[in-house]
């Protein structure tokens, strides 16, 4: 039976990058998982009180398309869903590029082999906007997120901070991603875990 867990993301946190390097590293080395990917607004979580949903105005936010472009991929190109999903953080965090921008977000999908103009097309209509909503809204109610990456297993979720990306080892993200997911589900009473000092 599949490992399942699910797993928030906003393109632009280094920290959701490192997180889901290991799990697209691992998947793309064979692991069995039934992962769901989640989307979560940065943008929204950091609406001040009185101001307007990050929703009622997304041209303001500079994740938000992105985020919907990816929703896009992963829900009407599933097939490219997972280099279009690495494509768009390395663009974010190794290459700088602008993903707030839709001709850069653009090049970015064509270069995963994804039909960019069907994906801009559709974030035009607003129904990804609405999805990325709704996503956010339900984590954020259902398992109190806050943040990206949060890992959801059952009724557990925990926000994760990984500071490495595998660099190419589908073992080592593997057994890291299933850590991870063990100490959820099977640890409860571990509430936070964090060291003092970091070696580097």
């Amino acid at each position: 039976m599949p490992l399942e867990f699910a797993v928030t993301w906003d393109y632009r946190c280094p920290f959701a990058r490192i997180a889901h390097e290991h799990v697209l590293e691992a998947l793309h080395g064979g692991a069995d998982w039934d992962v769901t990917f989640v989307p979560f607004s940065l943008g929204q979580v950091h609406v001040a009180e009185g101001e307007p949903d990050i929703w009622d105005t997304p041209e303001a936010d500079s994740g938000l398309l992105a985020l919907q472009a990816g929703v896009v991929v992963r829900d009407h190109f599933p097939d490219q869903f997972l280099a279009a999903h690495r494509a768009l953080f390395t663009a974010r965090h190794v290459d700088g590029a602008a993903i707030r921008e839709p001709d850069v977000v653009a090049t970015i999908l064509t270069s995963a082999g994804v039909d960019a103009e069907a994906v801009l097309a559709e974030i035009a209509t607003g129904t990804p906007l609405e999805t990325v909503r709704k996503e956010h809204e339900a984590c954020a109610a259902s398992h109190d997120v806050w943040g990206v990456p949060t890992f959801i297993a059952g009724d557990r979720a925990a926000f994760v901070r990984l500071m490495e990306v595998p660099d190419g080892d589908a073992a080592l993200a593997q057994s890291t991603v299933e850590r991870l997911v063990d100490m959820l589900k099977g640890w409860p009473e571990l509430n936070e875990f964090k060291h003092t000092s970091l070696s580097r």
